[in-house]
């Protein structure tokens, strides 16, 4: 019998969680990339130029750092997947590179994308002006109002920014409008989805592009330690393409631990919150089974963080199999413990994380880790796009 895994099934399936739950209208879009994205991105000369773009345009790889005076702190050994020095700030960038690439190989000549918080769309605009194609980035008229700065670059690199003006004008709304434009768009158009969400095959071929992060853990922990895997791996979650990115090579190994954070806004059970692990109930949010935080009669519920990147109101299904089977360890962050985690990285190690990131540094407050364990936390993102929230909430 073939060893229990936590990857994609040949369905497109993590456990119970995944599949393709979509209107008629897209199945010739979502079939299209099923049937072809292992064959394209299996092409010599699609990891060629992948890699080479990894490399000389992103400046991967990225550095893994012991921090020593953290892990002197808490007494233990903690390492820091250096995300936040890939172009553009953050790991979004890994995935757009792939997924300009595959739309390229595919013919596609326009690209479309939703953003939230706007990192994912500022990585959309990026590898379109790099690849000279046309982009639409859709963004909930809430976010474009708090996220200025992000917006601001989209327009500088030559994107439309198109305003989602129904529902809660955040990130689910903008979705929803990236997905009617892809509709009625189905030739031309390729729709780069940010996170491990969405129909399959998106989910897996999201973690394959970001999976390069614990493919360099792997032998950048082998150089130093004289083995190629952790104790313990963390990343804060919202849809989790940065968790899986580092927790992608680990998640069959049974000798490391995963550990899933998640943004509990004002607290669980505040009402303001977007702990989905602890909230949610399954249901289908865009194309795919998962947790989803929704009402009684199935509504999906507004989420709430601090973070504009984490307050999605489910999850990838990767990460829903994760948590119903006991793989990973879920653990939820108040707005308040992860600001104050993100000062304190700031003041021990001289790096100013992405709010996001900083609550995957809150729990160290929480988990007691062994003096010899080693712990490698995925920065996933700097905290340049956060400064106003920074200032204050401390009164900078």
């Amino acid at each position: 019998m073939a060893m229990k895994s936590y990857h994609v099934n040949k369905e497109g399936y993590y456990g119970e969680f995944g599949g393709a739950f979509i209107p008629e209208m897209l199945y010739p879009n979502t079939e299209e990339l099923r049937n072809s994205y292992l064959e394209i991105t299996s092409r010599e000369s699609f990891k060629k130029e992948f890699e080479q773009l990894l490399r000389d345009y992103v400046g991967r790889p990225t550095p893994l750092y012991k921090a020593e005076r953290l892990s002197d702190q808490y007494n233990t050994q903690i390492y820091l997947k250096r995300e936040d020095l890939c172009h553009t700030g953050a790991h979004k960038v890994n995935n757009t590179i792939g997924q300009i690439l595959l739309a390229k190989a595919l013919g596609k000549n326009r690209i479309i994308a939703e953003t939230g918080a706007g990192q994912h769309g500022v990585a959309t605009a990026t590898v379109c002006a790099l690849m000279g194609i046309e982009c639409v980035v859709y963004m909930g008229e809430i976010d474009i109002a708090r996220q200025a700065p992000n917006v601001a670059r989209m327009k500088m690199l030559g994107a439309t920014v198109r305003a989602a003006t129904s529902g809660s004008k955040t990130l689910k709304d903008a979705t929803n409008e990236a997905i009617r434009d892809w509709i009625n768009n189905p030739v031309d158009t390729h729709y780069i989805i940010g996170s491990v969400v969405g129909p399959h095959p998106y989910p897996d071929m999201v973690a394959r592009f970001q999976s390069v992060i614990s493919e360099e853990v792997k032998w950048q922990l082998n150089e130093l330690h004289g083995r190629d895997y952790p104790d313990h791996v963390v990343a804060c979650v919202g849809g989790g393409s940065n968790a899986a990115g580092i927790y992608y090579h680990y998640l069959d190994d049974p000798r490391v631990n995963i550990i899933a954070v998640e943004a509990a806004g004002k607290g669980v059970s505040s009402g303001h919150s977007a702990a989905t692990s602890a909230l949610g109930k399954v249901g289908i949010i865009h194309g795919s089974k998962t947790l989803l935080m929704q009402t009684d009669d199935g509504q999906i519920t507004e989420p709430y963080s601090i973070s504009a990147g984490l307050d999605y109101p489910g999850v990838g299904p990767m990460h829903a199999h994760l948590f119903k089977s006991g793989r990973g360890q879920f653990i939820s962050i108040t707005d308040d413990h992860a600001m104050s985690a993100g000062r304190k990285l700031s003041e021990l190690e001289g790096i100013i994380p992405a709010i996001e990131t900083a609550h995957a540094f809150a729990i160290f407050d929480e988990l007691n880790f062994k003096k010899d364990e080693i712990v490698v936390v995925n920065l996933s993102g700097r905290g340049d796009k956060d400064l106003q929230t920074y200032i204050d909430y401390f009164n900078l």
